[in-house]
């Protein structure tokens, strides 16, 4: 037996030994439950043999058997709440097999070489990751820990099920279109074989344990229930928050010798080619966090959601593949068969999970209206970057506005110009700070006024039922893209949107679309990346010079008018 073959034995073991302690819990909390009818018992058999006898041992027979029906009625209660809690599971965009035949041939011969179940099915997601999730309960929920014990194939079903029912395979949606098939492969191999794990009996019996607990945790906190509906609920809740902190350590460990066994069990597959596609993997996150903060975030803010993300993520990475020294000979790669050929129809693959994104990291309704509608990457630079910089431009000069500073031409008060804007930061110690102020609270006032997202209503696409429909009327994202920005940070994007307008409208310059970095300005076919600095001037220290002499050397004029939303 080789080294691999000891470690992996001893890992699954070690996975067991972790299991059967978390059951060992269970069995605990089970003897606590039924000690006190098993004293009623004993205190009656003993008073029928005529041991015990006499009014106090009645009364104390009766007593511990009061106490046993109320522990009993309890318990029951508290295993019907975690029976019926429904456990987390992560929102995707399920694949059907004849959607990606190719695909699902990929993971079942991959299966095949690990000696392990094949998964049950496949699902995308819009992040940079994959796992196992079990989802063999009969209903699922999208709030509450969504990705609890990821990795894993965690889930809670009946006994029969959960000997029978692989785990569900969710992929990156990003890996798909960055990554190589071979490289795909590689990079799945120590999550497929995790399935190995998922049909131990006493690893599946521990996780079902582990997952109603958690979900019984979840729907404890849940809001919205009366105090009588609720009570027992909290209660559950409450028990199961105990055994769960119980559990937790065990729980972990167990789930580290799985993810240690799974890769060890892999190591005979694709192996040194597993070394290389985890260099994809960072690429691959680099990029994505990259195209969600700088691109699609402008995008999702103006009511639009770019609506091809994943082919997006090719064309930052490539992008970055160039620029950064370190990734040199990356996009020789290219020649390759993409992974994302591995699906019939890719385009509308990339579309659910696309809205699927922005729902996740935005909010926002299911379905395409009026105020959240797809948009194309050749329309982005017109409806997005455009209207970005016309917006923030007219916002700038409602507060001059509202500040009472005079317009730049007294012949036409009307008519807004950057040398207004100018004027008015210019000279040390001028009012940044307050025209700073004023933005910002423009933007809260712009937020609170903005229509609340639709709600997640089911959705008749390509990829099947909507994966928030329990999200609720008023979705939110699952944590900030960016963090809070400052005013005077605030300001420079505004200053720097005023001076894009007048570039277009006055010098020929066009909107475009830089892949990471967003919205960019084209002059003369080439982007402007020195624009940031000379704004920064005029915002922080007063002083125009910096950007008057930019200004010049594109051939903007500052006291032409600009077109404003």
């Amino acid at each position: 037996m080789s080294g691999i073959d000891v470690g992996e034995e001893l890992g699954a073991r070690a996975a067991q030994a972790r299991a059967l302690a978390l059951l060992r819990i269970r069995s605990r909390a089970l003897a606590v439950v039924i000690t006190p009818a098993a004293v009623a018992v004993v205190l009656f058999a003993a008073g029928a043999q005529g041991h015990l006898g006499g009014p106090v041992w009645d009364g104390v027979r009766w007593a511990v058997l009061g106490i046993a029906v109320v522990v009993l009625l309890v318990a029951a209660a508290v295993a019907v709440s975690v029976a019926r809690a429904r456990p987390a599971v992560s929102p995707t965009v399920p694949v059907a097999e004849e959607g990606a035949p190719d695909l699902y041939r990929l993971v079942r011969d991959l299966a095949d070489r690990l000696g392990v179940p094949a998964p049950s099915a496949i699902a995308l997601t819009p992040d940079c990751d994959s796992w196992l999730e079990d989802r063999t309960h009969r209903s699922n929920r999208t709030h509450g820990s969504n990705r609890a014990h990821r990795g894993s194939g965690s889930g809670r079903t009946t006994t029969a099920e959960a000997k029978n029912t692989a785990p569900v395979l969710v992929i990156g949606s990003p890996f798909l279109w960055w990554m190589r098939v071979a490289e795909l492969r590689a990079v799945l191999a120590p999550v497929v074989a995790g399935t190995d794990s998922s049909a131990h009996p006493d690893i599946a019996a521990a996780r079902r344990f582990v997952r109603g607990l958690d979900a019984a945790v979840a729907d404890g906190a849940a809001p919205g229930r009366g105090a009588l509906r609720g009570a027992p609920v909290t209660f559950a809740g409450w028990v199961a928050r105990l055994l769960l902190r119980a559990c937790r350590e065990r729980a972990a460990e167990m789930e580290r010798c799985v993810a240690a066994t799974a890769s060890m069990r892999a190591q005979g597959v694709d192996y040194a080619l597993r070394i290389a596609a985890q260099e994809q993997v960072g690429l691959a996150y680099a990029g994505w966090d990259r195209l969600l903060t700088r691109v699609a975030l402008p995008a999702w803010r103006m009511g639009r959601w770019p609506s091809r993300l994943d082919a997006g993520v090719v064309s930052a990475l490539t992008e970055l593949s160039r620029r950064d020294r370190l990734a040199d000979g990356f996009t020789s790669r290219l020649g390759e068969r993409p992974a994302c050929d591995l699906l019939e129809e890719p385009g509308i693959a990339d579309e659910a999970t696309s809205l699927l994104a922005a729902r996740l990291f935005h909010g926002g309704p299911a379905e395409s209206g009026p105020d959240w509608a797809p948009v194309d990457w050749q329309q982005y630079p017109d409806e997005v970057v455009d209207r970005k910089w016309r917006t923030e431009a007219a916002r700038l000069h409602r507060v001059l506005d509202a500040m009472g500073v005079p317009p730049a031409s007294v012949a036409d008060p009307a008519v807004p110009t950057l040398a207004r804007v100018m004027e008015h930061l210019a000279g040390p110690g001028g009012p940044g700070e307050e025209l700073a102020a004023g933005i910002g609270a423009a933007i809260a006032r712009d937020d609170a006024q903005a229509p609340a997202p639709g709600p997640a209503q089911q959705t008749a696409s390509a990829a099947g039922a909507d994966p928030l429909d329990l999200w609720g009327p008023d979705p939110l994202p699952l944590f900030p893209l960016q963090p809070p920005r400052t005013g005077t940070e605030l300001l420079a994007d505004h200053v720097a949107a005023m001076v894009c307008c007048a570039a277009v409208d006055t010098a020929g310059a066009a909107p475009g679309l830089d892949w990471l970095d967003g919205p960019a300005l084209l002059v003369d076919g080439e982007r402007r990346a020195d624009l940031a600095v000379p704004v920064l001037s005029l915002v922080e220290d007063g002083d125009p010079d910096p950007l008057r002499s930019w200004l010049a050397e594109v051939g903007v004029r500052s006291d032409k008018p600009v077109r404003l939303v």
